[in-house]
Order: structure tokens, then sequence, then C-alpha cells
């Protein structure tokens, strides 16, 4: 069957529906159809969280309801082929969709490490599909003795999340670096997360990788790099996603230096009237220009937006000028968060900087109900003074501090202007005025200018 649309969205993740959305509210006169692969769908951000957070995993699905009540169409169907040319796109079903413009937000897929027994029962990598991870949420709790392979974020939260758990287990994590979250906190800020996790119970080893996974049908042994044997009945996979770049590369669209798709500053490709955004999209640092292999549904619906808004003509100068790398996790009433470069990373980029560091309660006075601590780590240019990283642990605060934090670095705030900025305070919500965490980091910063 021949379908005709105005605009066809490959792709009904978070990328997919705000570009739907948004393309709604500037282009309400076009017809708009998405199409995906999976009939339900999830949350990527709240995958984790179905373990034990959520009283059960169908709170966690994603409904694209609201969409459909404002007039856009949704089809179950996988995409196999696009023809760029005819402006066509073939599915599973046989079916012929064509449009005027296309979105492609077809996300990635699981990283399979090169294990020998990966292939068995009960390794369940993180896939964005509601049946398969309740079926995976199941076996978990089944499990006794489970490995989480990665202490990345998804490692870290699954570990959390297993931790605290009505069902007592043993929970192993395999980190082939030398600490968990390295790529997105300095060691200082990673040992707190640590900390964390271990006084739960969860056996953090890290400078190690497995070597095998063994057992008859099912997983039952993992045996790591020094040699050591887990005896184990689940695997959790979170060592990251590659982006799907199939479709679009065998219609003969342009991939980046990187792995996924690329695009210019308003999100269109190589090909006439094809866009590509979130995790098939690729990416460039901030910073170096360099492929970044960020995967966030923050940024991808930054990017849908901009897709959304500029489908038909550049209605307004919106544009990814390179991705920052925004982060916040929550273990065990932790939460933390980081933006930009962490100091290991702007020390492996050659850059010359200075840090600024302020440790204060996150309320006042201190003896305010619920005041605990909360730590700040900013790392400013040493030439300039402008901002380029920062990082926060502490209470729920934390979650928005490292937002602010990554505007000041899009805005390329320096730390003369971080000291002086205007802040709203209340002995509930924030530090007093005269010790504000991010003006005496950056106060600690200018000390080393």
């Amino acid at each position: 069957m021949k379908i005709s649309t105005d605009l066809l969205i490959v792709g009904g993740g978070p990328a997919g529906a705000v570009v739907a959305g948004t393309a709604k509210k500037y282009y309400p006169e076009k017809k708009i159809l998405i199409l995906k692969e999976k009939e339900t769908g999830v949350i990527p951000c709240g995958i984790p969280y179905m373990v034990s957070s959520l009283a059960k995993p169908e709170d966690n699905i994603m409904s694209l309801t609201p969409l459909e009540k404002s007039g856009i169409e949704i089809k179950v169907d996988k995409a196999i082929s696009l023809d760029k040319m005819e402006k066509k796109v073939t599915g599973h079903s046989n079916d012929e969709y064509f449009y005027e413009k296309l979105v492609l937000a077809i996300g990635s897929k699981p990283m399979i490490p090169p294990v020998a027994g990966i292939e068995l029962e009960n390794i369940f990598p993180i896939k964005k599909d509601f049946n398969y991870l309740s079926d995976m949420m199941n076996k978990l709790k089944k499990s006794q003795n489970v490995l989480i392979l990665g202490g990345g974020f998804i490692g870290v939260e699954f570990a959390d999340e297993l931790a605290s758990s009505e069902e007592k287990k043993n929970i192993y994590l395999v980190e082939m670096m030398p600490q968990i979250l390295s790529f997105s906190f300095d060691d200082e800020f990673a040992s707190l997360a640590r900390g964390k996790l271990e006084s739960k119970g969860v056996k953090i080893m890290t400078d190690i990788k497995v070597k095998e996974f063994s057992g008859r049908q099912t997983v039952e042994k993992a045996t790591l790099s020094d040699g050591s044997i887990l005896d184990i009945d689940a695997v959790v996979g979170g060592i990251g996603d590659v982006p799907n770049t199939e479709l679009a590369r065998e219609a003969g669209i342009d991939i980046g230096r990187g792995k996924g798709i690329w695009t210019d500053e308003y999100m269109r490709t190589s090909a006439s009237s094809v866009f590509a955004v979130g995790d098939c999209a690729g990416k460039r640092d901030f910073f170096t220009r360099k492929d970044a292999p960020v995967k966030l549904a923050s940024v991808a619906t930054a990017e849908a937006r901009i897709a959304g808004t500029n489908l038909y003509e550049l209605k307004s100068i919106h544009q990814i000028h390179g991705t920052i790398g925004v982060f916040s996790t929550y273990i065990d009433g932790l939460v933390m968060g980081s933006a930009g470069l962490t100091e290991n990373a702007a020390k492996t980029e050659n850059f010359d900087f200075v840090t600024g560091e302020s440790e204060v309660t996150d309320k006042h006075p201190g003896k305010m109900p619920g005041c605990s601590k909360i730590k700040i780590k900013l790392i400013f240019s040493k030439d300039s003074g402008i901002l380029i990283g920062g990082q926060v642990a502490g209470s729920f605060s934390a979650g928005e501090i490292i937002n602010i934090i990554s505007m000041a670095i899009e805005k390329h705030f320096t730390a003369s202007e971080m000291e002086t900025f205007q802040m709203a305070t209340h002995p509930y919500l924030t530090p007093p005025p005269t010790k504000y965490h991010l003006v005496i980091a950056a106060q600690d910063a200018l000390k080393k200018l």
C-alpha cells in the first residue's frame, strides 16, 4: 500500500515525539506520520527504575496518546529501506511511505562486547522495548547473583536499584576502567558514588574485564581477566550504545567522522529534505568539535526542537553549536551532576585550566531541617577565565545546579561573571547569599587566575 504524508518521522522515542510536537506547532497545516518499530515504547532514562523504584514495569511506558489527540498519525512498522531520490521509505509490512520531509529518529542499539558466551540466556543488553524489559525485570527479580557489566550511568543505577530491591541479592559490578563513572566525573566525585554502592553491599571490581561467560543454556559463571570465577545467574549489560545508521548508510546518506549520521547545525543530513536527530545523529564536542559519543534524551530532544522548527524554512537561528554533555544521576540519596569537561578530560585535551571548589550547606542557617552539604567543582580556562566544566554532588538541588552550570558553559561565562551573577536565596531552598556555592567556587578559581 502507498501512503503519502507531508512529514514522516521514523522513530517513536523522545526525539521522534518532540519533532512531531514541535512540527505540529510551527506547521499546523502539515500532515504528520510517526513510524515506530515497537508497539510499546519506554522512557529511556527510567529503565533502571523499573527494577525497584517504580511499582510495576508498566509505569515506565512512553505514551504517544497526546500526539494522536493532536492529529498526528502513528503507525507500527519497521523501516527497512530508504530511497532518497523517490522520497520513499519502505516498511517491513511492504507498505511504501512517501514524504515531503523525513526525520530519522531511529536511535541506537546496545553495544555487544566480544566476550565468549555472550549469547547465553539471562544476559540482558539494555533494549528500549517494553516487552523485552518486562521479561528482563521478572528474571532479574528471580536471580540471586547478578553481574552488571559496565560502571557508567546505566550500570551504577541498575546496581543501586537491585541493591534496593526486596529480594536479597549478590550484586557484582565489573568495570574495565580504574574507577566507575570515570568518563563523567573526576575521582573525588566518582568515589562518593562508589562509597554509596559499596555501603549497600555492591561488590565493585574495577580495572578488570569479563573474559568469558559459561553455562549450559543459561549463564552460570563469569570468568574475569584476573582468573577469578563468579557464580552468576543473570547479567545486565551497561557498556553503551552504537547509533543505528544502517538505513541512512544504505541510502547513501553521509556518516560523520564518528559513528552517527552527519548533520549540519540545523540537523539536516547530506540528503535533500532528510533530517536526523537523537542517538542516530552524530555529535560534535562543544569544545574540540571531535566526535562526542553522548546519547542522552536531553540532547536528543534539543536536536528535535531544532529540526521540528526548521523543517520547511529556517524560521529562527536555532542551532546546535556542539554537545556539552550534561549528566545527572541519583544513587541512594546522593545526587550527582557533571557538565562539560572533567579535569581529566581537560588534561587529555591539553587545556590550560584552573579549578575552583566549594563545599557548603544547601540551606541556611545550617540547623534548618533537612540541611546537608553540597560539593561543587568548576573548571575554567586559565587564559580566558571561561567556564569549561563543572561537577556537583549533594541533595536534590544538585540536579538543577548542574543545569545552571551547563547554561553558563554554553554562554561562555567567565569566573568573574560567575562570581557576580545575581541569584535568589531562601533559607529552605539555597545556601546563604554570603556563601553561595557557585560564587565561592568561582572565587576559589579567581585566586589562581
